[in-house]
């Protein structure tokens, strides 16, 4: 909380004098930051006479005016001694002495035949120190520039220091305008509170950038290529329209490095220069360049002095060729490819050196590639430095290397890597290669920057998908320090109530074997659509637990194992899907729920076994920006238990970084689960693989759908009823037209697959530190596969002598009854009362037709938690599905 002044205290407020002596009551120019400061005055008061040239002996010193410091202490900061002969010079250095110390806000000395009386006027002590209009850079960021301190003696040269630190703080946030005044408050005992006044003023902006002497490239291209841009008002997510020093030296480097990559090797940048306007608001950059002659590659060749390395092996394998516009980017890959081939070969310390041969007459440049001859080296250490919590094994398991082994750069990098992908360090890790004892040695060390891994976390949220979501969870990724992995959780939503429990060991007993336990209890409430309202249909309790164990097959190949044993309880609400029978005992009632519905139902349980191949050589596991993954699984569930089926899947992803930072990504899935049992037959519309084991499709996997919106499904549409030639007549609501007039219940399939390609766009540095990452995408896929179950045709809830039932609309649209037609008399016979739930099912979507998604999507890691926002439109689509447009996810965390 910002310290704030009492009246009493403001009315007291008294500018500093920063130039002189400090006196309270003296006014300090607003500008006083930006004008030099005066030094210590050396005009002194005037001594008092000399003694008279008869006695210029010091027979006593006596020093008044001192409150804190001891008179000898005071003393003991000038020469002036008893018994010294008092002269003029001897005092104007006394007063220099002690001025010096910064202690006194006045002195004078005065000789009285030789009783020297030294009066002082101590400096202030300081009580507290505050800062006031300062909003855009917070107090905690302010602070640790300013370095007086309370109970310290106050010193307008350490005040003067202060400010300046504060400009310059302000200066580095863009806001040149801003401004520090000191101000004191006077307090009794000679105390005083220090005041910093700020006026921040706005921030400096770049208005233009001027660039002069460029003919070849337009002022556009050239703006283009740096890292400031001119302010306009559409980039208000980024700070790169920000005036900054430092980003000025380093778009000089841009501006070379653009013209030596197209081939104008004597460019060079003559000026630049940055000028503020005069309201200090806006700044006018201005390059002054000389673009020079554009040069092509000469003669390239290499000299290799190391044995394995020879020139007529390298030479054609260089990418630039004799004739092709100069680039000093591409000298630089090849330098570093080089460098790195050698180090697959163990010569770690391989010098690599361009040599040019510049020609300006013919405008071309020889490069020659050195080589310079180097021992093959070999790891003598491996050293760990900065992991205070993470055991040393956790670290060095993940090097690709052991002592003794040779170099290998390759090996080193994939080291890197892995114990990034661990995410118990920071993300800038680096392996250093350092010297060993001899020349054919080398150190590796690692000098890790350890993270927090625990992760407790309490979030609320609502999403489109589950609506009001309540999750609390414990997670601890690195379980004393071991890298053992220990969770969780409990969530709750209006659809889904879960508790779990995980533990998950690496590396059992120091071998490169992962095992792990999973505990659960899921309640799930699956639902069908009613209109645009989502219906709760049947609840499924689930109870189980899971083993699994994982092994490397090569560095990037691995196989895992799993058991899983698992309880199912399907049940319906009897109030809404069930009917008595003949003999008063409720059942679920097909005209109600639906046959797939009542065929759900009951208790079961899955004892299953499954493997898993994985493929995975992502350069990151968290956010991939190359590499690919495969992952193929097969799961029996048949061990025991009362299901029994036969499970595939394949997800593959891969991963590249295009066009600059652009990511782009493509990633293709599928599925089959095959039945090992006979349930039914078809006529009877029961399929060998229950509803809750099937697969289901739409949000959020495919975009562009509503959840659960692709694939086969029963529509129940309803009656209405329209005057046809004077009569009523009975028809079906077409779903196309009316979708909130049907019921829509999704089946599932035995079959599905799934495509996907995304780009995610770079933003500035503004939008990035706002956590935002916008991409592009089209989804596509189907769901399909699946024995259509038996449809209730044409039925009207009626009420016949008292009893509701569901009737037969015949062909005439005239409503009967199932016992007699007609009564004695023939005449139809009619029920009592016709009420309004009318209906007849239809079966869509069973189609291995892909439904395609094209949109554009953002995650944002809000104030409020990560947020992801999609607009995605159905291209392709088949009938039955269900779109959607726009779908959302957010939730807070507190």
């Amino acid at each position: 909380m910002k310290a704030s002044l009492s009246v009493k205290h403001k009315k007291r407020l008294l500018p500093i004098l920063m130039s002189g002596t400090i006196l309270a009551g003296t006014a300090m120019p607003a500008h006083a930051q930006d004008t030099p400061v005066a030094p210590v005055p050396t005009t002194l008061p005037p001594a008092a006479e000399p003694a008279t040239a008869v006695d210029n002996t010091i027979r006593s010193i006596v020093v008044n005016g001192s409150q804190r410091l001891e008179s000898d202490t005071v003393l003991s900061y000038m020469q002036l001694r008893v018994g010294q002969t008092y002269t003029q010079e001897a005092a104007d250095q006394a007063l220099k002495d002690l001025f010096e110390t910064e202690l006194f806000k006045d002195v004078s000395i005065r000789n009285n035949g030789g009783a020297v009386v030294i009066d002082v006027v101590e400096n202030p002590v300081i009580n507290r120190i505050l800062l006031e209009g300062n909003k855009r850079i917070k107090e905690d960021a302010i602070r640790p520039e300013i370095r007086l301190a309370p109970r310290q003696i106050f010193t307008r040269s350490k005040v003067r220091a202060d400010v300046a630190r504060i400009i310059e703080l302000y200066k580095r946030k863009g806001r040149f305008a801003a401004s520090v005044e000191p101000k004191m408050v006077q307090l009794d005992q000679n105390r005083v509170d220090i005041v910093f006044e700020v006026n921040e003023g706005p921030k400096s902006k770049v208005q233009q950038i001027n660039i002069i002497g460029n003919e070849v490239f337009s002022d556009g291209k050239l703006r283009g290529e740096m890292a400031t841009k001119q302010s306009r008002f559409y980039r208000f997510f980024s700070s790169s329209d920000t005036y900054d020093p430092d980003r000025l030296a380093f778009d000089q480097q841009k501006l070379r490095q653009f013209y030596l990559t197209e081939g104008y090797a004597d460019f060079r940048v003559i000026s630049a220069v940055a000028e503020l306007t005069p309201d200090k608001k806006d700044f006018i950059i201005t390059y002054v360049v000389e673009e020079g002659e554009r040069y092509k590659f000469g003669e390239v060749t290499v000299e290799s002095e190391i044995r394995d390395f020879t020139a007529e092996t390298l030479t054609p394998l260089l990418p630039m060729k004799e004739g092709d516009f100069y680039d000093a980017k591409q000298v630089e890959d090849t330098v570093e490819s080089l460098s790195e081939t050698a180090g697959l070969f163990g010569y770690a310390f391989a010098d690599v050196r361009p040599q040019f041969t510049r020609d300006k007459e013919t405008l071309t440049m020889g490069i020659n590639f050195q080589v310079a001859e180097s021992d093959r080296v070999y790891v003598e250490r491996i050293d760990i430095n900065g992991n205070t919590l993470t055991v040393d094994k956790v670290v060095r398991r993940e090097f690709r290397l052991n002592e003794g082994d040779a170099f290998n750069s390759f090996q080193v990098k994939r080291s890197a890597n892995r114990i990034k992908s661990l995410g118990f360090f920071q993300d800038e890790l680096e392996i250093e290669q350092k010297q060993g004892s001899a020349p054919d040695r080398i150190i590796l060390e690692a000098n890790v920057e350890e993270r927090a891994t625990g992760e407790l976390q309490l979030s609320a949220g609502f999403s489109s998908v589950e609506n009001f979501i309540l999750q609390a969870s414990v997670r601890q990724r690195n379980f004393r320090g071991k890298g053992q992995e220990l969770r969780a959780s409990v969530s709750y939503s209006s659809f889904s109530q879960s508790i779990e429990f995980g533990f998950t060991e690496p590396y059992l007993f120091d071998r490169n074997i992962a095992v792990g336990v999973d505990v659960f209890r899921r309640d799930l409430n699956s639902f069908n659509f009613v209109g645009g309202d989502r219906e709760t249909t049947f609840e499924q309790l689930t109870t189980g637990f899971q083993i699994r164990a994982g092994v490397p097959i090569t560095e990037y190949l691995s196989a895992s194992l799993r058991y899983g044993l698992s309880y199912d309880d399907v049940t319906l609400d009897e109030d809404l899907f069930f009917s008595p029978d003949a003999n008063g005992v409720l059942s679920c009632d097909p005209l109600r729920a639906g046959r797939f519905l009542c065929d759900a139902i009951g208790k079961r349980t899955t004892s299953s076994i499954g493997a898993s191949l994985i493929y995975d050589d992502r350069d990151n596991r968290v956010r991939p920006t190359r590499g690919q993954t495969i992952v193929g699984s097969l799961d029996f569930a048949g061990l025991g238990g009362s299901v029994k089926y036969l499970r595939g899947r394949l997800n593959a992803a891969k991963y590249w970084r295009v066009l600059g930072n652009f990511i782009f990504s493509v990633s293709a899935e599928g599925g089959y689960i095959h039945p090992l049992e006979n349930r039914g037959s078809a006529a009877d519309g029961i399929d060998d693989v229950r509803l809750t084991d099937r697969f289901f499709l739409g949000e959020p996997q495919i975009r562009g759908f509503d959840i659960r919106g692709v694939g086969p499904r029963i529509i129940r549409s309803r009656f209405r009823e329209e005057i046809v030639d004077g009569r009523a007549v009975n028809s079906i609501i077409d779903f196309r037209e009316d979708r909130s007039s049907v019921t829509d219940d999704a089946i599932g399939g035995r079959a599905y697959y799934l495509g996907r390609a995304e780009l995610e766009i770079p933003l500035g540095s503004g939008a990035r530190e706002l956590g935002l990452r916008p991409s592009i995408f089209v989804d596509a896929g189907a769901v399909f596969n699946v024995t259509q179950p038996l449809l209730v045709d044409n039925r009207v809830q009626a009420v016949v002598e008292g009893v509701p039932q569901f009737l037969t609309v015949g062909a005439d649209g005239n409503i009967t009854t199932t016992a007699d037609a007609v009564d004695a008399n023939g005449v139809p016979n009619e029920p009592d009362l016709v009420l309004g739930n009318s209906f007849t099912e239809q079966f869509f979507g069973d189609s291995a037709k892909p439904r395609v998604s094209v949109g554009i999507g953002v995650n944002w890691n809000s104030p409020f938690g990560p947020f992801r926002i999609d607009v995605a439109r159905a291209l392709l689509k088949e009938p039955g599905d269900d779109t959607k447009l726009f779908t959302f996810n957010v939730g807070t965390q507190f």
